[in-house]
């Protein structure tokens, strides 16, 4: 079947099979390769993408439920320059092997954009559908409040 979104901002169409998740088709049929495919369950968080403005695990979410809406993948952010979130992620050492990341990336912008300085434990909460092999987590928490403070103080 022949799905219709709009991703990153840009109409496009896939042929895909009607059971293929969203994740699938962004990868295999679409090419954006950022959102990685870990655990096909929802439980890592490396697949997350906004679709229509929330959150969502894409490995989840059925291609055919996103016609006709909106998709925003890891690739919609910085695509001119790193964002503050991405530059926080380098600074901090948050990133490891990196499969993680795109992820956390995402997580941690929907979580900034929502609550531009949030407490340890809205930023753990945020962040409890991301699994991360390499880092720690104390890395990433530190990106986060960076991040964070960059964007309350963009001068710093």
């Amino acid at each position: 079947m022949v799905v219709r979104t709009r991703v990153n901002g840009e109409w496009r169409e896939a042929d895909v099979w009607p059971g293929a998740s969203l994740l699938t088709m962004l990868r295999d049929s679409l090419g954006l390769f950022g959102s990685k495919n870990a655990c096909e369950q929802g439980e890592c968080g490396s697949c997350s993408v906004w679709l229509d403005g929330k959150l969502v695990c894409s490995c989840l979410v059925l291609a055919p439920q996103a016609h006709e809406r909106e998709v925003r993948t890891v690739e919609s952010l910085g695509a001119a320059a790193m964002n503050p979130v991405q530059e926080a992620f380098i600074e901090a050492g948050a990133v490891q092997c990196g499969f993680c990341t795109p992820g956390f990336i995402v997580a941690v912008t929907d979580l900034l954009q929502r609550d531009p300085a949030p407490n340890e434990i809205s930023v753990r909460e945020a962040l409890s559908g991301n699994l991360c092999r390499c880092t720690g987590y104390q890395k990433i928490l530190d990106a986060v409040a960076l991040a964070a403070r960059r964007i309350r103080e963009p001068s710093t």
